[in-house]
């Protein structure tokens, strides 16, 4: 296990450079003058040349790339145009862990929402309680995350007053955003969920377990939800790495001041080191939850063979 997990974390390097040149390469191959768009179409060629050299863009691109790739290796995602201040601060004193907290809360209500809709569709196959369970799942898939949000702010914060519409701390702030973002990946685990335990609860070893007299319950909890679980950790992965991205939106619904929030700010603003360095931060992320959830296999199946 030390050595397959030493070996991804080896593997995983050419994959952080391929991030960082797809995220350096986007920001410069954006069509018109960065320094231009940022100080505005109005400004002096004098300031605007200024603001090229201040961020480097008069040097040959490998250069530009060699200098961001150094900065980072120090740690140093650069300074914001708008505040002057290094971005890494304005990340991670509290951008970044809120995000975070949001994307955590919203997968847990995704995992236990939707393994549990699938487990029930599975064991009711062809009942009105999967055909019900999926017709909720297939508009859940369906409903935008913003729209949504709109919706639970108008009824539960503004009609009925339960919770608050803005902001992040107490739970009366947080309830409303993770139901809204955590809603569109339970679904998505509730199909997964149903269709691999259908795919184990027809296997031989299933009906040897029931023709022995083994409890339904033991059956479902301890041998078939245990075995089906590594496709479902795999979407689960993917949702909670699609959940930092897709926080975007919600952060913005709800005036959340989080990395989605401040990307979105950035972007009005045309502060492009800022979205830059968040859109990397983001997708180091994604590779590092998918490396976990190659990691956590092997306590799930201990058949698989990591040699």
């Amino acid at each position: 296990m030390l050595i397959y997990t030493i070996r991804r974390l080896l593997q995983t390097i050419p994959v952080i450079i391929g991030v960082t040149i797809i995220v350096f390469l986007l920001m410069h191959l954006i069509p018109g003058d960065a320094a231009q768009a940022i100080i505005g179409e109005g400004a002096p060629r004098e300031q605007v040349e200024q603001i090229r050299e201040k961020l480097g863009l008069n040097d040959p691109l490998p250069v530009q790339y060699w200098n961001y790739v150094s900065d980072l290796l120090r740690g140093d995602l650069g300074d914001s145009i708008r505040s002057n201040r290094p971005i890494a601060d304005e990340i991670f004193k509290s951008r970044f862990w809120i995000t975070v907290e949001l994307a955590v809360y919203s997968t847990i209500l995704a995992v236990f929402l939707g393994i549990t809709a699938g487990i029930i569709s599975a064991v009711k196959k062809s009942t009105p309680a999967d055909i019900g369970v999926m017709i909720v799942a297939l508009f859940g898939l369906s409903m935008p995350n913003f729209w949504l949000g709109l919706m639970l702010i108008q009824y539960f914060a503004v009609d009925l007053g339960w919770f608050r519409p803005s902001g992040w701390g107490d739970w009366s702030q947080t309830v409303l955003p993770v139901v809204t973002l955590g809603t569109g990946g339970a679904a998505i685990i509730a199909r997964m969920t149903r269709s691999s335990m259908l795919e184990v609860i027809s296997q031989d070893y299933i009906r040897t377990a029931r023709a022995k007299g083994v409890r339904e319950r033991i059956i479902i909890y301890r041998h078939a939800l245990k075995n089906a679980m590594i496709p479902v950790i795999t979407v689960i992965g993917l949702e909670f790495g699609g959940l930092l991205g897709g926080a975007v939106l919600t952060e913005t619904v709800f005036a959340v001041n989080g990395l989605g929030r401040y990307v979105i700010d950035a972007i009005r603003a045309r502060d492009f080191p800022v979205v830059q360095a968040t859109v990397l931060v983001m997708s180091l992320m994604f590779v590092l939850v998918n490396l976990l959830v190659d990691i956590s296999y092997r306590y799930f199946n201990k058949r698989i063979d990591f040699d």
